[in-house]
């Protein structure tokens, strides 16, 4: 039996992958659990499965869990702050680590497992975009399992030959025959709607992804393509792969989730229907496979598949991202920073969808990049970006 910790608990990540691990009672013990604000979701989730640890973001949230746990007569320690969910990712007794802290949140706890040496499961791609070099230094270094939950990465993972080891950056793609990685993007939910009418567009509109059900701000990167530029930042630390090596390719269908080209000319994907078990129970069971949850894949109800190429015009995060890639250092704390700061904004009504890329050139330009081998540049660089953002947004009120 392994025992599993789920960083983030109560989001859309963090239920599914309890909802797989429940499944497999045999296979796998909860440990712990993190969670925000959101109490009343993680007592729900304490009483069906029973931690020896909860954590919440802020004392009042944990004071209000314990006492409802107690009343319970529940045994379970709760603990409180970001020195409790640092604490529960590298503990001991935990096998595996489910990384799914959304945004800048989620690094800290997540170098916590790998720096634990952890079986790392990595649904959090800010810690890459954040902190890549250091990131994978600190999980080889430390002999930390290393395996991507994204549905695009794991779709990656599954296509490259089973050799390949994110933890070894002198054998990258190209080694193994590797001639490019086609990352799938559904386009969100404006992929077609006229341009002139992006800036009019809602928050409850952004948030209405077609295919895949997600938190608010993974929504909004989707629908701005920003999130596939992030996606394309954490391929490039996963898979040793330079920016060029990587085509995002659109495809409405959410069906493929990620491709691999090989210079024999074959083409390997990864197909499913868009639901986040697939992904999570790979990485939980791998190298083995185990039963989700997931419907299988009717391909006779689909019959038709579609790709197409993404519009620079109309998703301009995608440049940006691409950008920061090329700048190197802190530019991926930067970038991410601002667009945290604008889609925060954005949900909450003071900011236009279409100045959410403004913001981000904004602040990219205004800060430069500097060497980020180590945390402090790291965080010095997400502090200012979003005093930077701040500005900006200001700015554009005025």
């Amino acid at each position: 039996m392994k025992t599993l910790t789920v960083l983030g608990s109560t989001g859309s990540i963090g239920i599914s992958t309890l909802a797989v691990a429940a499944r497999h009672p045999a296979r796998y013990r909860i440990l712990a659990l993190t969670a925000n604000t959101n109490v009343d979701g993680l007592f729900r989730q304490c009483l069906e499965h029973r931690p020896e640890y909860a954590v919440m973001a802020d004392k009042d949230s944990a004071r209000a869990l314990e006492r409802r746990l107690q009343q319970k007569a529940m045994r379970t320690t709760v603990l409180a702050g970001p020195e409790g969910v640092a604490r529960v990712a590298g503990l001991a007794g935990a096998d595996y680590v489910m990384a799914a802290i959304v945004g800048a949140a989620g690094l800290l706890p997540a170098l916590a497992a790998a720096r634990a040496g952890k079986r790392v499961l990595l649904a959090n791609k800010e810690a890459l975009v954040m902190s890549g070099r250091l990131f994978m230094d600190t999980a080889r270094d430390n002999q930390a399992e290393l395996l991507p939950i994204d549905s695009e990465h794991n779709a990656i993972f599954q296509c490259l030959p089973a050799a390949f080891d994110p933890a070894d950056p002198a054998r990258g793609p190209a080694a193994f025959g590797v001639k490019k990685i086609l990352l799938t993007a559904s386009g969100g939910p404006f992929r077609a709607l006229p341009q002139e009418q992006l800036a009019r567009v809602t928050p409850e509109q952004a948030c209405r992804h077609p295919n895949w059900v997600m938190g608010r701000k993974i929504s909004v990167d989707s629908a701005t393509m920003m999130n596939k530029g992030l996606e394309v930042m954490e391929a490039c630390w996963l898979f040793h792969a330079r920016p060029e090596d990587i085509q995002v390719v659109l495809h409405p269908e959410s069906v493929v989730h990620s491709m691999v080209q090989y210079n024999d000319g074959s083409v390997l994907a990864q197909l499913g229907n868009p639901d986040m078990r697939t992904p999570i129970a790979h990485g939980l069971a791998w190298p083995e496979r185990i039963e989700a949850g997931v419907r299988a894949l009717d391909l006779f109800e689909i019959a038709r598949l579609h790709f197409e190429r993404p519009d620079a015009a109309r998703f301009p995060c995608l440049d940006l991202a691409r950008d920061a890639i090329r700048a190197g250092g802190t530019a991926g704390a930067i970038l991410n920073a601002a667009n945290e700061v604008a889609v925060h904004e954005f949900l909450h009504r003071r900011l236009r969808f279409t100045d959410i890329a403004g913001v981000i050139e904004t602040v990219l330009q205004a800060i430069p990049a500097v060497a980020a081998d180590s945390l402090e540049p790291i965080l010095e660089a997400d502090r200012q970006a979003r005093a930077a953002a701040e500005r900006a947004i200001r700015a554009m009120a005025a």
